[in-house]
């Protein structure tokens, strides 16, 4: 039973989504087909064509609605938003084709790629700090030293209204049979948008939003009952990457969203490479959220002859990173499983381990380190068809004789272990390891090498540029014993994102 309150919000969003003017300068993208997909699921997949807008991202339809309605004073001060990806486009955009000054802040750490698409639509760029959260900072002083009017990317009504044409469009394309809407989620804007639509219209039709395990705060908040702010965010989807949802955004999930799905690092990369078979398109991370979150669902429910659609969001991908998202679909398509395998080191175990174990399996990978004189370590890459093939592997090295540890899940495995494996060194003391996340600008490493305290030595260090606005680094220190505290304030004060792996397995085979 829907209550009055929200009844009555929702027929406020039903009017500003009947009533923008996105068609100004975004387009009615597409309700395509996905027949590839369609056949692996055993049900109609529809991906809905947000990566075909001008700027190829749905934020063109927000940013536009917001700065149509602006009054003429306003559009005398200009408007300035805080962005690193698709809403910096979407208001430069808008602002070029309503003749209005549009300044963006944007981090430092930006590709410059990105930097140049806005600059080229005529908006002014600042470059301030390492992360959204200090360009945002600096954004809101601009706006309080200039006047300028700020175009939040998803809590304001008019860009809700904005994305919610998307809604309008889905339900007019595909007038009959639909199951479900799966939409990708950061701050909450779009889903915002369509959720109310759909459920004002079809409320039969299930609206489910989906989200990055490691950029969650939408599902932790709607949860809680509460808005939350998460400590970090990941960084692979940049585009969902949001620490704290709005409270316009917040409210209108807890009311018309149906469930929020998570999903990892590995689904969002087979998402990626599912939509481009069907379209021949590469969609961006946060744009494969739908479609990973809808193939989740579909084995969770054993769903067949379903009418589903995605939402494909934005198609904003660094060429850089193609690599990495190739390497990880591997693994997320249930293609390779990774293990660490133990033998004993004689003659005839490598032999006895290929001819009776892995047998006509293809190995992807092949990894030796002599460990002592009485056994070796294999990290191991085998091609599977599925997760019960990955298990039954698992299953055969146990009643073989052979310890093995399952690498498929561990992040730093995959991540940086398959690209460095050599051995402990008995030379290092006292050895922890982290994994950071360092922006990429000239300077990181050197900021972080002039924090170290003076007795601390770097034992190991790897680092692999994936294409994003941070790389992945994993360093090896010596830290005296009597210099713990010393550690925990140094990382408290540098400011990256990290995580401690000094007693993953990954790291004590290998490294």
């Amino acid at each position: 039973m829907v209550s009055r309150q929200t009844g009555d919000a929702m027929q406020k969003i039903l009017k500003n989504i009947l009533t923008s003017r996105v068609y100004e300068a975004a387009v009615e993208t597409p309700l395509e087909r996905a027949e590839n997909l369609g056949r692996r699921l055993g049900n109609r997949i529809l991906l809905k064509r947000e990566d075909l807008q001008p700027v190829f991202s749905f934020k063109i339809r927000g940013a536009y609605n917001r700065i149509a309605h602006l009054s003429e004073d306003e559009r005398r001060r200009g408007v300035i938003a805080a962005s690193a990806g698709n809403h910096a486009q979407g208001v430069a955009f808008s602002a070029r084709k309503l003749g209005i000054p549009a300044t963006i802040v944007m981090p430092a750490t930006t590709p410059q790629i990105k930097v140049d698409a806005v600059r080229k639509m005529g908006a002014q760029v600042v470059l301030r700090g390492d992360s959204y959260s200090e360009a945002a900072e600096h954004c809101q002083h601009l706006v309080a030293q200039t006047g300028m009017v700020f175009v939040h990317p998803f809590d304001d009504e008019l860009v809700i209204a904005g994305q919610g044409t998307v809604a309008d469009e889905i339900l007019r394309q595909n007038s009959g049979s639909l199951d479900a809407v799966f939409v990708p989620v950061g701050g909450g804007g779009l889903i915002s948008g369509i959720a109310a639509y759909i459920k004002a219209l079809r409320p039969e039709i299930r609206v489910i939003g989906v989200q990055p395990k490691e950029s969650s705060a939408m599902a932790q908040s709607v949860r809680q009952g509460r808005r939350i702010r998460l400590d970090s965010v990941g960084i692979f989807a940049d585009g969902v990457a949001v620490r704290e949802v709005g409270r316009l955004t917040f409210n209108a999930c807890r009311s018309y969203v149906d469930e929020f799905i998570q999903v990892d690092i590995d689904e969002i990369c087979s998402a990626i490479k599912a939509i481009y078979q069907d379209t021949r398109s590469i969609v961006e991370p946060a744009g494969a959220l739908g479609v990973a979150g809808m193939v989740r669902y579909v084995e969770r429910e054993r769903a067949r002859g379903m009418t589903l659609v995605a939402v494909n969001s934005g198609a904003n991908m660094n060429f850089e990173r193609l690599r990495y998202v190739a390497e990880r679909t591997q693994v997320g398509e249930g293609q390779e499983a990774l293990f660490a395998v133990t033998i004993p080191e004689k003659p005839g175990s490598l032999r006895r381990f290929c001819n009776e174990i892995v047998g006509d399996r293809n190995i992807t990978e092949f990894n030796y380190r002599l460990a002592g004189r009485q056994e070796a370590q294999i990290f191991v890459g085998i091609s599977v068809r599925s997760s019960e093939e990955r298990f039954s592997f698992a299953r055969e090295l146990n009643a073989a004789g052979f310890r093995n540890v399952d690498l498929t899940e561990n992040e730093l495995a995959k991540t940086h272990v398959r690209y460095m494996v050599g051995g402990r060194s008995e030379a290092a003391v006292g050895e922890v390891v982290y994994r950071f996340w360092f922006p990429e600008r000239p300077g990181a490493l050197t900021r972080f090498l002039a924090a170290m305290g003076e007795n601390w030595n770097i034992s190991m260090f790897h680092y692999r540029m994936q294409g994003g606005d941070y790389g992945r680094v994993l360093i090896g220190l010596e830290i005296p014993p009597d210099e713990q505290d010393e550690l925990q304030d140094f990382l408290d004060q540098l400011g990256y994102h990290y995580i401690e792996e000094t007693g993953n397995p990954a790291y004590r085979l290998f490294l």
